[in-house]
């Protein structure tokens, strides 16, 4: 079945602006354009839409999401299969962070205790089980399933502390990287304090640090795309940026 812009945006419950836009930006063209000069769909589409959704609920930007389906390597079918893993995680971590408030209120009304460390085991659970969604398989597959569940254990074991600290620290090496690409120095002195944050932040998760690791990672931001995206999102070449600038810090020439 075909549908016009204005029906499948009712289809779908999104704006024929919206549509408009993705049109605009190589993300959703119509199958054809009518001999009246309507957007015209179709069936390939119109499942092209569902992934896009799909992706948007996930949480990914639209450049992510460009940058995935238009990828030659992109399966519509395991496309699928990846986003029920994924909406079932979410389900689990909804779960962890209502089981949390549910117990925090049985505190608040003094029918339980609650201990620190379990006040935030929603929180981080929630930050493990998106890593692994997101990049488990590329992580896994490179550094190894021993090397990843002990990251994982490392970051559930923070106390509160660390946890803020981790927080401010990432907010701080986003800042840092974002001012230093402006220079366009990855051997200059911001961009040098991007490198070493960004060593900091591997300490909260990783249990061995090795140049060597470090370069390597700075290199899969370049080489998966939906790495790449992430850093990319507010300024394009970022991704490449901070893995030059890793290079330089490390002195690995060959990641």
């Amino acid at each position: 079945m075909e549908y016009t812009i204005h029906k499948l945006g009712q289809l779908a419950g999104i704006s024929t602006r919206t549509l408009r836009y993705y049109d605009e930006i190589d993300l959703l063209k119509p199958a054809r354009i009518n001999s009246s000069g309507y957007r015209i769909y179709g069936e390939n589409e119109i499942d092209r839409l569902q992934h896009i959704l799909f992706y948007r609920e996930l949480g990914l930007s639209l450049e992510q999401i460009r940058g995935m389906m238009n990828a030659n390597s992109f399966d519509g079918a395991q496309a699928l299969r990846e986003h029920r893993e994924q909406l079932l995680g979410k389900r689990k971590q909804l779960d962890l962070l209502i089981a949390n408030v549910e117990k925090t209120i049985a505190v608040r009304e003094g029918r339980t205790m609650m201990t620190d460390q379990e006040k935030f085991e929603g929180f981080k659970q929630k930050l493990i089980d998106e890593n692994e969604q997101k990049y488990g398989q590329e992580i896994r597959s490179k550094y190894g399933n021993n090397a990843i569940d002990q990251s994982n254990a490392k970051l559930k074991n923070m106390t509160q502390e660390q946890h803020a600290e981790l927080t401010r620290l990432t907010d701080e090496l986003y800042a840092t990287l974002a001012e230093a690409v402006k220079t366009g120095e990855p051997s200059g002195e911001l961009a040098q304090r991007a490198a070493d944050l960004h060593k900091q932040w591997l300490g909260y998760y990783w249990s061995q640090y090795s140049k060597e690791a470090h370069a390597g990672l700075a290199q899969m931001y370049v080489d998966d795309e939906r790495f790449k995206a992430h850093y990319d999102e507010k300024q394009p070449g970022t991704a490449e940026f901070l893995r030059d600038a890793i290079l330089i810090y490390t002195g690995v020439t060959q990641p």
